[in-house]
């Protein structure tokens, strides 16, 4: 019989509300604490001469025993009949608030405690704001100290208004509230007669009334592609299973993407015989699928019918470490499971200073601060809200090589950014002329003839010819060329590694598009990348020609009709590929054009020609004559 998990509790409050003696309190009333320990504690007390404290059962640390504060979080097991639990009490004092974001960020549930005589604090509030910016939802508050206030009812009733209040404003419910006394043990594992107006839970009733969090292997499937290895004739793709199961004929979907193939095995580690035919979250996988789709590190697996949201922004609560200040506009890298994205801070919308807790708006957020931001990334992320998924709801912020923030994904409800989202509210519409209509028509398939090589290799010039050849052959035919599009749809991008990754992205799903209405496209792109052509070619395949204009750069340098050869070794153009960024010419492409030595019009004799035996022009042409 398997093991229960226990239910993880963070136990959070103002400083001196009692945090920490209602902890000690509930390890005694359950019997979780060691034997004697109790009593060493009250013998310390008494030598000390000091009185004892319930707290110092918490208090591990001779610094917080001898200041009175707890510095910081402890975990520690307890049961009740109903479960076990592991309760983590949590320093309030505003000097360890992150140790406090720490330990709330693996609770399942929270308790926080507030003094009846001074009623809830600013710390409070914003102890309060901060569970709800980590996606705690079930919030239990124990209202402490009610013998100091002789137990009145009014005095309780006005303190749970005030609670209630502020976490209404915040979208929080408490699930239950609860007058303690956690020095004297009232209310916590049995009713007390001080308060027989009160008809509620007592607290360890309310905490056993908590729901555990789905367990991740009952959540849908999210299974981050860690890699993707090839053996033999098969290409397995490797990874953990953060959440759901998967098992052997199971259709996947590979977001952002979109591509699916079904699982055709589940592999076994290497130097074993066997496969198996499920798995399930914990487990680290390999799978091999039955069609030859393009899988890469960052996609994430997941059921047809459960899809994470696709979307180029996030709202997102972040906990900032860096020692410059997180501004608009800022960039970073942002990692989320196995993926990397590029993305950039486009507001900021509440600022916490953990060092004097105020809450404001602002341009900038500070070292330790707590903020709720949006980031924009001009690739489609893959997400889940944390309350949905945590396992796809965390992610950090690096600048450099070093981490600056972390934080977790808001609510689904808030991050859907509108016509920005391309999740489940997009539905592809299908086309009600077929490709072969389209081919019959025309008197020839579309198809996307890529042309890759380095700046001055003839691309362009290949090109443009070759359309001019094919127009008047009576084809339908047109050139995408890369200087062309940045004129206009890529206007935007630079010529960084990840602007270069998104130009050819776009460039690759408009040539695509055309080409399914029909057409011959010829692409002249530089497209120093092979992931970024592999991923044109992922598109559909079958319409996807790769020609390599093999030029040596010694000869593109020579010819530099455009003058950026010597511009780049001047150092006027950064990013220059062949230059100073790397080109990785194809390693099997449909075909190879070496220029070297010869005239235009040769190339383009050779390019003619494999088009038309490609897309069975001579028969075409033969019937035009």
């Amino acid at each position: 019989m398997s093991e229960v998990v226990p239910f993880r509790i963070v136990v959070v409050g103002h400083v001196d509300h009692g945090k920490s003696t209602l902890v000690g309190r509930i390890l005694h009333e359950t019997g979780a604490l060691p034997e004697g320990k109790l009593e060493y504690l009250k013998e310390v007390c008494v030598k000390r001469g000091m009185p004892f404290e319930w707290a110092f059962l918490m208090d591990a640390l001779q610094a917080e025993r001898d200041q009175g504060i707890t510095i910081d979080t402890t975990q520690i097991h307890f049961r009740t009949p109903a479960r076990p639990y592991l309760i983590i009490d949590a320093p309030g004092h505003k000097e360890f608030l992150k140790n406090m974001i720490t330990g709330a960020a693996s609770a399942e549930a929270a308790v926080l405690v507030i003094d009846a005589d001074e009623g809830i604090q600013e710390q409070s509030r914003r102890h309060g704001y901060l569970l709800h910016l980590l996606g705690l939802r079930q919030i239990a508050v124990a209202v402490n100290k009610m013998d100091l206030v002789k137990w009145d009812e009014a005095r309780f009733t006005q303190v749970k208004h005030d609670i209630e209040s502020y976490l209404a404003e915040i979208g929080v419910v408490p699930t239950h509230v609860v007058p303690i006394s956690a020095r004297n043990g009232d209310n916590i594992s049995s009713r007390s007669e001080n308060s027989p107006w009160y008809k509620g839970p007592i607290l360890l009733d309310a905490l056993d009334g908590f729901k555990p969090l789905p367990q991740e292997v009952d959540l849908a499937l999210r299974f981050p592609v860690q890699d993707v290895y090839k053996f033999d004739s098969r290409r397995i793709v490797a990874g953990r299973i953060e959440s759901g199961r998967i098992k052997v004929g199971d259709r996947l979907v590979f977001s952002p993407s979109g591509k699916n193939a079904r699982i055709a095995t589940i592999e076994a580690w290497a130097g074993t015989n066997q496969t198996h035919l499920s798995a399930g979250a914990g487990q680290s996988v390999g799978v091999t699928l039955d069609e030859p789709i393009f899988v890469e590190r960052g996609n994430v697996a997941h059921q047809p019918d459960l899809a994470p949201t696709i979307a180029n922004r996030v709202h997102a609560r972040l906990f900032w470490l860096g020692n410059a200040p997180l501004t608009i506009g800022a960039k970073y890298k942002l990692k989320l499971a196995t993926a990397e994205y590029q993305v950039e801070v486009a507001s900021i919308d509440r600022v916490i200073d953990v060092e004097d807790l105020n809450n404001h708006t602002g341009t900038e957020v500070g070292k330790n601060a707590v903020a709720e931001i949006v980031l924009r990334s001009r690739q489609a992320m893959c997400f889940d809200s944390f309350i949905v998924n945590p396992r796809l709801g965390r992610f950090v912020l690096v600048d450099g090589f070093d981490i600056v923030g972390g934080g977790v994904i808001a609510d689904s409800e808030v991050s859907a950014a509108g016509d920005e989202t391309a999740s489940s509210n997009i539905v592809a519409v299908g086309h009600k002329v077929t490709a072969e209509a389209r081919a019959a028509s025309n008197g020839h398939k579309g198809g996307v003839i890529w042309l890759t090589g380095l700046s001055g290799s003839g691309k362009s010039t290949i090109a443009m010819e070759l359309e001019r050849r094919l127009f008047l052959k009576g084809l339908q035919v047109t050139v995408l060329d890369g200087d062309n599009l940045r004129y206009g749809l890529c206007s935007d991008l630079g010529f960084s590694p990840e602007d270069r990754t998104e130009n050819i992205r776009r460039a690759g799903e408009a040539a695509h598009l055309i080409a399914k209405a029909g057409l011959l496209v010829v692409c002249a792109f530089i497209s120093p990348y092979r992931s970024d052509r592999d991923k044109v070619r992922a598109i559909d395949p079958e319409l996807f020609y790769e020609i390599h204009v093999a030029t040596p750069i010694e000869e593109c340098e020579a010819r530099d009709p455009k003058g950026l050869y010597k511009k780049a070794r001047a150092g006027e153009i950064a990013e220059f590929t062949g230059v100073t960024a790397p080109y990785e010419p194809p390693l099997t492409p449909e075909l190879v054009l070496s220029t070297h030595g010869k005239p235009v019009s040769q190339s383009v004799d050779e390019l003619e020609a494999y088009v038309d035996r490609v897309f069975g022009l001579d028969q075409q042409s033969a019937n035009a004559g």
